[in-house]
């Protein structure tokens, strides 16, 4: 008795369709992925700046001047830090609730173009203890 082998495996038109929304999948998470490194990168530096010495007390522009450097190395530009670029908005914050110490808050959004007329939009929002 002959026993006929039943082909098994993947059409080329299946094939095609697992690559194709593998592919989709692949350009958006390139899309979202950098909106996230920043946020890292603005954490990190709001980390880092909470633990120098004094800032609890000072003015907001100190608090500032101390963020600039760090997110121009980090090359944030999400978050308005120059004069010219902050009258834009404001999204970075000094909160001193009654009887807590102040805190660094930085909120912002920010809009990648998707596709033709799709936009991926992040809010991001972190806060830090600034400490005496």
């Amino acid at each position: 008795m002959k026993s006929r082998n039943a082909q098994q495996g993947m059409t080329l038109t299946g094939m095609i369709m697992v690559v194709a929304v593998i592919g989709i999948f692949a350009y958006c998470g390139m899309r979202v992925f950098p909106m996230y490194q920043e946020f890292w990168s603005i954490k990190s530096i709001m980390e880092e700046v909470s633990g120098i010495e004094g800032l609890a007390g000072a003015r907001r522009e100190r608090i500032i001047q101390a963020l600039e450097p760090r997110f121009i190395t980090n090359y944030v530009e999400s978050v308005p830090i120059t004069p010219l670029e902050r009258t834009k908005g404001e999204k970075i914050l000094v909160e001193k609730p009654k009887g807590k110490r102040p805190r660094l808050v930085i909120r912002y959004e920010v809009r990648r173009p998707l596709f033709y007329n799709l936009d991926v939009v992040g809010k991001f929002e972190h806060s830090v203890e600034l400490r005496d």
